[in-house]
């Protein structure tokens, strides 16, 4: 049954020990970062602070910020089922005869399930202020000591784009720069940015560009926002899909926009069209703070929410952080999409070190020469793995998910003059190391075995291993022996 708003999460949450209420006052101005901090790095729950200093809007963090956590969002006992899912539909075929029809007419009615619908009304409409609002009402954090003040960082952004008509969703953060203005942090690569680009360069005298806000709502659709979707795949329908229920949406009252309808809050306005402000510095996802630059600027000119609403938010910074969780769940839910343009490819591993998009690591079945960077180029091809600064392959029986294994293998295979290759390209916004801004190179690393059609004539040694029946021998001596399991 999925979960009908944030409220029914926060009680799953309670009712599974994993969430801790905070009933006592803490700043959101680096205090309420402190305790998420604190509480991820050592296994701790999410927190709900119930008395937010400056605010009676309770305020949750870290909801996602676990392995169960994350089953308990999606409402799996595995991640791997909702990537099971996505497997099954990906290779439905035309059934044949009327038995195979049949039995696709479960799935097929499935599928209808995901799709958004309108409703008339919601919770999100409870209260709705067009005057008088201010977004200091929120308990809004000011995450780290230099950030340039206080960010929005856990939203849904709705923007449309011009040319399609179609609804995008994405996570961008947003700082807080006086009560009725923020940043809006479009990358120059988000959907949300394209919009931009796309209405500007319409010619059709448009100045404004509207957009609507929503913080808070079921798991499944808060996570939606930051799945890296190809552009003009509908997050609410993907949402649906990974609720197995449709996502209601409501009509924004000064926007032509919807928004979740179970939402806690929704703030609608306007991106003026070349109107840039300074944004930033923010300690960032990567462990550093990202340098101030220019972004458009959101005008909110009404707030809707629910009556006694719920702030919910998140921080990123030196990992393992909430986004580690969010983003590992991605890595399992998206591997089937890529196995279907990359059928070689076995498994994938982005070790919380390299933040997502510095390190990937990949098993592949080899099966010619040159194999290994045919499938690099190929993931730098890929929406948004194109940022993937340094790519490690190894073949199919390296586990990825033992780092240990993979660095003893990858060092002890490479010859790195030979199996080290750098290009040219797009890398992300935020990687301060980068020649440019959104340019520079990146590293692919050939940790495979070498073929003689590579051009490698030694002979290529054995993994040292004991055989099977040997180690069932020493089990039953072992245990003789009184020694430790």
């Amino acid at each position: 049954m999925a979960y009908a708003d944030l409220r029914d999460f926060i009680r799953a949450l309670e009712k599974q020990g994993e969430l801790k209420r905070i009933p006592f006052e803490v700043d959101p101005r680096l205090e309420i970062t402190e305790f998420a901090d604190r509480s991820v790095k050592t296994g701790g729950p999410a927190l709900l602070f119930e008395k937010p200093k400056g605010s009676s809007v309770p305020l949750l963090i870290n909801a996602f910020a676990s392995e169960k956590r994350m089953r308990l969002a999606l409402e799996v006992d595995s991640i791997d089922e909702v990537a099971a899912r996505i497997s099954q539909f990906l290779e439905m075929r035309m059934p044949e005869g009327i038995i195979g029809k049949l039995k696709m007419l479960p799935m097929l009615a499935e599928v209808g399930a995901f799709f958004p619908k309108t409703v008339s009304g919601g919770p999100c409409k409870e209260v709705i202020r067009r005057d008088g609002f201010s977004l200091d009402y929120f308990p809004i954090l000011h995450c780290w000591p230099q950030d340039g003040g206080r960010f929005i960082t856990l939203p849904m952004v709705f923007s449309r784009n011009p040319d399609t008509g179609k609804r995008n969703c994405g996570c961008y953060r947003l700082q807080v720069f006086d009560e009725r203005t923020t940043g809006m942090h479009w990358q120059t690569h988000k959907q949300g940015a394209e919009h931009y680009r796309r209405l500007r360069a319409a010619g059709n005298n448009a100045k404004k560009m509207d957009v609507a806000v929503a913080i808070g709502a079921d798991p499944a659709t808060m996570y939606s926002a930051i799945l890296p979707l190809p552009p003009d795949i509908d997050e609410m329908m993907i949402a649906g899909f990974l609720r197995s229920k449709p996502v209601e949406m409501v009509k924004c009252e000064t926007v032509d926009l919807e928004v979740p309808a179970n939402a806690e809050i929704v703030l609608e306005g306007y991106v003026e069209l070349g109107e840039l402000r300074r944004e930033g510095p923010f300690g960032d996802h990567t462990g550093f703070y990202s340098l101030d630059d220019d972004y458009p600027v959101f005008h909110v000119q009404c707030v809707t929410h629910r009556k006694n609403p719920i702030y919910a938010t998140t921080i990123v910074g030196p990992p393992p952080m909430e986004d580690f969780y969010m983003g590992k769940a991605i890595e399992r839910i998206f591997l089937p999409l890529m196995r279907m343009q990359l059928p070689e490819v076995r498994d994938i591993a982005m070790p919380a070190e390299g933040i997502f998009h510095n390190l990937i690591l990949v098993a592949i079945r080899k099966s010619y020469p040159g194999h290994a960077r045919k499938v690099m180029h190929a993931i730098w091809g890929l929406g948004q793995a194109m940022f993937s600064k340094v790519i490690v392959v190894v073949d199919e029986d390296v586990d990825v998910q033992n780092f240990s294994e993979v660095a003893w293998k990858a060092l002890n295979n490479i010859d790195p003059e030979r199996d080290i290759q750098f290009v040219m390209g797009p890398v992300d916004s935020l990687d301060h190391a980068s020649r440019l801004p959104n340019y520079g190179s990146k590293m692919g690393v050939d940790a495979t075995r070498k073929w003689p059609g590579e051009g490698f004539t030694r002979p290529w040694p054995d993994v040292i291993a004991m055989p099977a029946e040997v180690k069932t021998r020493v089990d039953e001596l072992w245990r003789r022996a009184g020694l430790q399991p």
